[in-house]
Parts: C-alpha cells; sequence; structure tokens
C-alpha cells in the first residue's frame, strides 16, 4: 500500500481544515498562528491573571447593603382586621385566620382604611394611618416590640 492509496476518512476530510499543508492551502505557513510568540507555539494555554483568586474577589466591592440587617415582618392590612369582625385581633387569630403563616413572625399592621366600630388590635408595629384609624374609632392599638426591637 502506497500513501496514495490510501482510503480518505470522510469524517475527518468533511468536519476538519488540514491546517499547515503549504502556502497555497490559504491556511499555510503559519496555519492562522501569526509570526512567534507564546501564542504560536503547540502546547500554550493563556493563564487568567491573577488565577488562583476566586471570579467575585477580582473586582472591587462597590456600595453598601443594609439587608442583611433587614427585620422581616409579615405586613397585614387594616382592612383585613375589620372584615374578621372581631373585637379583639391578635397574632394567634391572624394566623387561624390565615393572614399570617406563622404567630412566631413579627407583624406589622398597616392603615389607609376609616373604621366604624372599635377594635384591639395587638401587634408589633403600626403605621401611624393604622394607629390614628384605630384611635379615632375608640380603639386600641397595643404595641409588643419595645424601643430597643424597632429598626
Amino acid at each position: 500500500m502506497k500513501l496514495n492509496e490510501l482510503p480518505k476518512i470522510l469524517a475527518y476530510s468533511k468536519n476538519t481544515k488540514r491546517r499547515g499543508k503549504g502556502v497555497g492551502s490559504g491556511q499555510g505557513k503559519t496555519a492562522g498562528r501569526g509570526h512567534k510568540g507564546g501564542k504560536a507555539r503547540a502546547g500554550y494555554s493563556p493563564a487568567p491573571c491573577c488565577s488562583g483568586i476566586p471570579f467575585y474577589r477580582h473586582f472591587p466591592i462597590r456600595g453598601f447593603s443594609n439587608e442583611r440587617f433587614r427585620v422581616p415582618f409579615a405586613i397585614v392590612n387594616l382592612q383585613d382586621l375589620v372584615d374578621l369582625q372581631l373585637d379583639t385581633v391578635d397574632k394567634p387569630c391572624m394566623q387561624r385566620r390565615g393572614l399570617i403563616k406563622n404567630s412566631e413572625i413579627l407583624v406589622k399592621v398597616l392603615g389607609g382604611v376609616t373604621l366604624s366600630k372599635p377594635i384591639t388590635v395587638i401587634a408589633d408595629k403600626f403605621s401611624k394611618s393604622a394607629i390614628e384609624a384605630i384611635e379615632n374609632a375608640g380603639g386600641k392599638a397595643v404595641i409588643l416590640l419595645d424601643e430597643s426591637q424597632k429598626k
């Protein structure tokens, strides 16, 4: 068998360019690698700068976020408490009626509604409009959090 009698491997001949096979091939001489230097040599792999440092530490820290100091509250609207038609509403009652998921979490009551009858609401925090609406109707807003826990 001679070199010119070798069978062509179809997958190789169709899917790959034969680089560096003469000046007339279009990719001859330097085979598209340019002249000299590390990139022209075999076995070259560009190492990134600071390759031992994790990617997120390559960049400077910008700004500040208070997210880690945030105190999460479950929000309850005063209208939802009025719809319960009860005289006294506290956290276990809100949980039983499905307004909050857990009676252990902190609850903040938001206003924006006028009340027709007095109601006593026991919660961790109230908005100013909720306190005004409750007290104008003759009700009572009982705050469970002390000043040190408020943020």
